[in-house]
């Protein structure tokens, strides 16, 4: 359909699936709250828990291995996992790595067969639905998440429906991620820029000016499941629309649509920038790991990534890479940017629940634990507003990209990633679509219609 028929089309209700039939816990609904440890699914198998009434979740004194199932190619889990076996001798871990795109694919079968204590989740909304997370409220209850800030709790609570932002909360985040533009400050200097660029159309002809002087304008991935222009192409439908309506749709809202005139304004500003060679030749062949290469190796002036590689950068090229949020149309507008936790949940039927929660908290509140999340993985921490913060280098990405943090939460401009609206919809629709469009056989028009219907098929299932 046209963006004009999705815009004006009625809405309705989008009926979603209740699991596949391969699910142990299929079709079983989330039943509120319940004692730290227990159950929260009808029929599902309950976890080990001897919690008291008021008492508060630990991880004991006697042996326990964690079972944690993590994205590979990223080093803060494993240093919190390390730290947390320091302050605690009894707890170790036994951790598995996959690329997002895999756990994505497995979840739904690993919270059901092989249930992880600890696990970096995809998608939320069906996995909760399934019955497949613990609802965690009463361990927020006990340890006082309850306290934090809402908005910092807010895309991680599902209801009943699989609608998102209200209801159980169903995972915690070990920090929060934010996504910009990282920018080569040598290559930016070679065309003559020496600030950020304050408007869309300064990086616009920022992008221009580096074409010209044969250097790479973006270096970015979207080789394999994983579409790397889903990075600069959201940003863009921020800069001409509405971070909130963006959101609903990746909530799933009723009567949410990806396919609006704004939505349409960016992706043509995407398909310009493909067809003036701004992205390097062979982009439908750069995975993630090629991407950090070629920049960290000076190739690219910029480059659409999140905050989780600002420690790295400042290790690996130290005082050479800046970091800024996407520019307005219109100079001192209001910004956005793909801002959520790094989320993780306890499955349902995990053998050490109270003792993963209680990892999650110590993440969270702990000062080591705290100065790990800025130090190794350069976003800012969740918790309490007063929470301990440690200091970081003047003019370090990692100071550049949490400062940047601030300027999103008083503008109100967070925003969840489009690849989270359903399990399937990054690797079966965004990827395939995003990199046709690369290649010449996709429209944005197109790119649009086809997301959408594969959205509303999906939530129908």
């Amino acid at each position: 359909m046209s963006h004009t028929a999705a815009a004006t089309r009625s809405a309705r209700p989008l009926r979603r699936h209740a699991g596949t039939a391969a699910l142990a816990a299929a079709g079983l609904l989330l039943a509120g709250c319940s004692a730290p440890g227990s159950s929260t699914a009808a029929g599902a198998a309950s976890s080990s828990s001897t919690l008291a009434a008021g008492e508060r979740p630990s991880c004991g004194t006697e042996p326990v291995e964690l079972s944690a199932y993590i994205e590979s190619g990223f080093p803060l889990p494993q240093a919190l996992f390390d730290e947390f076996t320091k302050a605690n001798p009894n707890v170790t871990f036994d951790v598995r790595e996959d690329q997002f795109a895999v756990i994505t694919q497995n979840a739904p079968r690993v919270l059901a067969d092989n249930p992880p204590d600890l696990m970096r989740l995809p998608q939320m909304s069906e996995l909760a639905k399934d019955g497949l997370l613990k609802d965690l409220d009463p361990y927020a209850e006990a340890f006082g998440w309850d306290q934090w800030p809402p908005s910092q709790l807010q895309q991680l609570r599902v209801g009943e429906d699989g609608e998102r932002g209200d209801g159980p909360l169903q995972a915690l985040g070990l920090n929060f991620s934010m996504t910009g533009v990282f920018y080569n400050k040598d290559l930016a200097a070679q065309i003559g820029m020496t600030e950020p660029p304050a408007t869309l159309a300064e990086l616009d002809d920022a992008l221009a000016k580096a074409k010209a002087a044969g250097i790479t304008p973006i270096q970015q991935f979207n080789g394999g499941a994983t579409g790397g222009l889903l990075f600069p192409l959201q940003n863009l439908m921020a800069a001409y629309g509405s971070p909130t309506e963006l959101n609903d749709w990746i909530f799933n809202k009723e009567g949410a649509t990806i396919d609006t005139p704004a939505n349409l304004q960016g992706a043509q500003h995407l398909q310009r920038w493909i067809d003036a060679g701004y992205f390097a030749g062979d982009v439908n062949s750069v995975d993630y790991a090629t991407m950090m290469s070629r920049f960290i190796g000076g190739d690219g002036l910029f480059m659409f990534d999140g905050d989780w590689e600002s420690a790295n950068l400042d290790t690996q090229v130290p005082g050479k890479v800046g970091f800024f949020l996407m520019p307005p149309q219109e100079a001192g507008g209001g910004q956005a940017a793909m801002s959520a936790p790094l989320t993780f949940g306890i499955a349902n039927a995990a053998p050490h629940a109270d003792c993963a929660a209680a990892f999650l908290d110590w993440v969270a509140t702990d000062q080591q634990a705290r100065t790990t999340t800025v130090q190794v993985g350069g976003s800012h921490p969740m918790g309490p507003a007063d929470a301990f913060m440690p200091e970081t280098e003047a003019g370090s990405v990692t100071a550049q990209t949490l400062e940047a943090g601030a300027k999103i939460t008083a503008d109100d401009g967070a925003m969840d990633f489009l690849a989270n609206a359903t399990g399937a919809i990054y690797a079966q629709s965004w990827t395939p679509n995003l990199q046709k469009m690369v290649a010449g056989q996709q429209t944005p028009e197109g790119l649009l219609s086809s997301v959408q219907a594969d959205y509303e098929s999906q939530l129908q299932g």
